[in-house]
């Protein structure tokens, strides 16, 4: 059982954060400061710690030093955010903005465990065990991190390899949910800049009048708020990787200045008259045809050139044989350990329509489909009707081109639903009561109060808006 220690000075965010590690089988000791952390814990006997930025005496990140080598994850407000990447620079393995999603910090911590685990295992000195680097490597790909064993899978891990120590930019070509950021982290942990951050944007959930500022930084006074200046997640990339996910989305104006750095290796603040140097290898994800959108003025032909140095495309998961069942079994494991529910296995029917099904939402639609299933599930059998998958469509997807798109999967918010919100909800299918609820009160909510409201990501809300077709509405909803 992996050992955590959580630094945070507000006792509520402290004791629940515990609780939902707890729950997830970690072991876990809590401080109020850094300096109560030095006297009532050994902190080398831990495998993780959690702090949060700010505290009272000591910051956070003074904790990087004191556990060295063991992994720190920063903690902070969206206010705070160019302070967490800068405690990067300092040694932090990540960092995470509050008020975090819960999935999000779960999935956070178990990577952070996992790789520095696999870190120090690659560290250890080789044994006489008869087989040669080469041969491991084809017995083992957990250097990777992606599930899945097919011929597609194997020809795609063989090229990050040959990728990874590269500085050659990379764009990763794939159907939403196939797993392009897993990718981008494997070319980050195999290159030699893994030491240094790695730095992934979602240009889609910036909104579009901010997104100059976030990636390029600013000066003080270039814009009414702009009241110090400001470090851009361009720059806080210096000597490591930048990932922008779906760049597709970028606005034109952003793109040019991209350019700038691709060529020369430079940037400027907004509101500055200086430029300055930086190092960063670009890794870039799209769902979108990029080359389509440049014939169409919609993504700059330069710029998709510059980005298309070397392209990796991953394969739906559709097409990646029997992989689907390899990755349901872990994920099912997964999820029963996430949620504390007793050893589950799939029914026969359930194992067959799992193979049948096309999955246009692929492993990120597998994923929601089994924790909606373990947790509505009362026994230790998870059948097809618990996974919400349609066995006629599943029959049909198979000889059909163009299959009718799934009802997405709502995982149901912490708070109580209110009274018409649940009326709606009992009416209506799932995907039907997504639509109808992002369409009736998108206009008097943020994108993060829709997103929290349904128990989602902003990513996966934006995800699910392109999937239905659902426009972003100007004003409330876009901040």
């Amino acid at each position: 059982m992996h050992h955590i220690l959580i630094v945070e000075d507000e006792p509520i965010i402290r004791s629940a954060l515990r609780r939902l590690l707890e729950r997830n089988q970690y072991l876990v000791q809590e401080a109020g400061s850094v300096q109560e952390a030095q006297e009532q814990h050994d902190i080398s006997s831990f495998d993780l710690i959690i702090s949060d930025l700010r505290l009272p005496g000591a910051p956070g990140t003074e904790m990087i030093k004191l556990a060295d080598p063991r992994p720190v994850l920063i903690m902070t407000s969206y206010a705070s955010l160019r302070s967490a990447v800068d405690s990067m620079r300092l040694g932090a393995i990540d960092y995470i903005a509050k008020p975090f999603d819960h999935d999000e910090m779960l999935q956070t911590v178990a990577r952070i465990i996992a790789d520095h685990q696999q870190s120090n295992h690659t560290a250890e000195p080789d044994t006489d065990d008869g087989h040669s680097d080469a041969e491991q490597v084809n017995i083992d790909n957990s250097d990777i991190g992606i599930i899945g064993s097919s011929a597609a899978m194997q020809a795609l891990y063989s090229k990050i390899r040959k990728v990874a120590p590269t500085d050659s930019n990379v764009l990763i070509q794939g159907e939403s949910g196939t797993g392009k950021e897993l990718v981008a982290r494997a070319l980050h942990n195999l290159s030699n800049r893994a030491k240094a951050p790695m730095i992934s944007v979602n240009c889609a959930a910036i909104p579009e009048t901010l997104i100059e500022s976030e990636l390029f930084g600013h000066e003080k006074g270039a814009f009414t708020g702009a009241v110090s200046a400001r470090t851009g997640l361009v720059e806080a990339a210096h000597g490591g990787t930048l990932f922008l996910d779906e760049i597709g989305e970028l606005p034109l104006e952003a793109q040019a200045r991209l350019l700038r750095v691709l060529q020369e290796g430079e940037i400027r603040r907004v509101g500055s008259v200086h430029s300055q140097k930086v190092d960063v290898r670009l890794v870039a994800a799209t769902h979108r045809d990029l080359k389509g959108l440049s014939q169409t003025g919609g993504f700059r032909e330069d710029l998709y050139y510059r980005l298309h140095v070397i392209a990796l495309k991953l394969p739906a998961l559709r097409d990646r044989e029997s992989d689907v069942l390899e990755i349901a079994d872990i994920l099912l494991e997964r999820q029963r350990l996430r949620l504390g529910k007793e050893p589950m296995s799939f029914t026969e029917h359930a194992r067959q329509a799992l193979q049948k099904y096309t999955w246009p939402g692929n492993v990120r639609e597998l994923e929601n489909s089994l924790e909606r299933a373990v947790i509505l599930c009362e026994g230790n059998q998870v059948t097809t009707e618990l996974m919400g998958i349609d066995v006629d469509l599943a029959v049909q997807t198979t000889v059909t081109p163009t299959p009718p798109a799934p009802a997405a999967v709502i995982i149901a918010p912490a708070v109580e639903p209110e009274p018409e919100v649940e009326a709606a909800a009992s009416e209506l299918s799932l995907e039907d009561y997504f639509q109808h609820f992002v369409l009736e009160h998108q206009d008097q909510m943020t994108e993060t109060d829709l997103a929290r409201k349904l128990g989602i990501s902003r990513k996966c809300l934006w995800e699910r808006r392109q999937r239905f077709g659902i426009p972003r509405r100007k004003g409330p909803s876009t901040s």
